[in-house]
């Protein structure tokens, strides 16, 4: 049976609504069943309207909507809550819905400070609901199958991790143009303490932890703002050490001119490695010190049980962006739906970014911008 799935924000002109909407249909695992789409109440009706929602289950407030939907029958009422708003807005519905009994995917990062994240982590533990966090790079199938790799000691320690993000959009001063996205996401009011590492750099580092397998530990950024006028950084590198004794690199940036979203991550042991990038999804080379290196794709069968349960179609077909988000909502219902009749979910289904994820990640935020102004560079990774 489907979930039923409520929606705060996402309304027209939204980015990452209708992404959020997308990845959860591909299954047919969720029904959109409610939402409150914006906080101007013309424009959540409007949206509502032509998501083919009855007026009734379409709200003007992220407060009405938990309340109302509180009181339907449990047959009717929405039973996860998709929130899509920005960063200053993601605490305070979330932390209503779990305390009035609903589960949770939120998009990252999880708050819009660390306590708030902290505290956050806290009352979902205490509520008995789960939150599911949306870090997309780790639903692409090969990067699953990069985790389990490094795992299994396939390398052998790992010494050395370099991840990046690089993008150009924001290579002039877009905010001043009307362009709602760059409004929102330069503004410290709306967006935090940081910009270009709190918008992508909180990807780049959950990526790294995430298939790696090991925490940051000490860091040491540097961090800038690039376009004149600017409020928050728009650039940056981070020097990592990581548990073990293995050392990284995080570098994000906006304001690569021509640069899209090529997400990249290199990984190495001292037996080998491996590469993965977003404009090649399908593919992971595998390098190794004594023989040539090894291209593994997406969709064949030589592949772990993590990389085949999240491929869905036959080698050689393409699989994206919107694939990769699906994937996170279908586990997180995948593992919902097994609980609801208690059972425990597939050890691939449990796989998906959570409270601890978005712990870590707002931990990156506020550890990287303190490192970035501080003179005394190398700093613990404070949790």
């Amino acid at each position: 049976m489907k979930l039923r799935l409520g929606m705060i924000g996402g309304g027209q002109g939204a980015f990452i609504g209708a992404i959020h909407r997308l990845a959860a249909a591909l299954d047919g695992l969720y029904e959109l069943t409610a939402g409150a789409f914006s906080s101007d109440a013309e424009k959540s009706r409007a949206t509502g309207g032509l998501l083919g929602l009855p007026a009734e289950r379409v709200y003007a407030s992220y407060q009405e909507l938990i309340e109302q939907e509180k009181q339907r029958p449990a047959a009717e009422r929405v039973q996860v809550v998709a929130i899509v708003t920005p960063n200053h807005l993601h605490f305070a519905p979330a932390r209503l819905a779990l305390e009035n009994g609903f589960h949770v995917v939120l998009d990252k990062p999880m708050t819009f400070t660390l306590a708030e994240a902290k505290q956050l982590r806290q009352l979902a533990e205490a509520s008995g609901r789960r939150l599911c966090l949306t870090h997309t790079y780790t639903g692409y199938p090969m990067v699953k199958e990069a985790r389990q790799l490094i795992a299994a000691g396939t390398f052998g320690p790992i010494r050395k991790v370099y991840v990046e993000y690089p993008q150009g959009w924001l290579s002039g001063f877009e905010e001043g143009t009307g362009n709602a996205q760059a409004a929102w996401r330069t503004d410290p009011a709306r967006s935090g303490v940081a910009g270009a590492m709190g918008d992508i750099g909180t990807h780049a580092f959950n990526l790294l932890e995430y298939v790696s397998g090991l925490h940051v530990e000490r860091l040491c950024a540097d961090i800038n703002t690039v376009v004149p006028g600017r409020r928050l950084d728009d650039d940056g590198a981070v020097l990592l050490r990581l548990a073990g004794g293995a050392s990284g690199v995080l570098v994000a940036t906006q304001v690569a001119a021509g640069e899209e979203n090529n997400v990249r991550i290199r990984a190495y042991g001292d037996r080998g490695g491996l590469e993965w990038m977003q404009a090649d999804a399908n593919t992971l080379l595998v390098k190794w010190l004594d023989r040539p290196t090894e291209i593994r794709r997406a969709g064949t069968d030589y592949v772990g049980s993590f990389a085949q349960h999240n491929a869905r179609t036959p080698a050689g077909h393409p699989e994206g962006y919107l694939e990769a988000f699906a994937n996170i909502y279908r586990n997180f219902a995948l593992t919902l739906q097994a609980e609801a009749v208690g059972h425990t979910a597939a050890p691939e289904a449990l796989d998906f970014p959570g409270l601890e994820e978005g712990v870590r990640g707002m931990a990156f935020i506020e550890n990287v911008i303190a490192s970035g102004r501080s003179e005394q560079k190398w700093t613990d990774f404070i949790v």
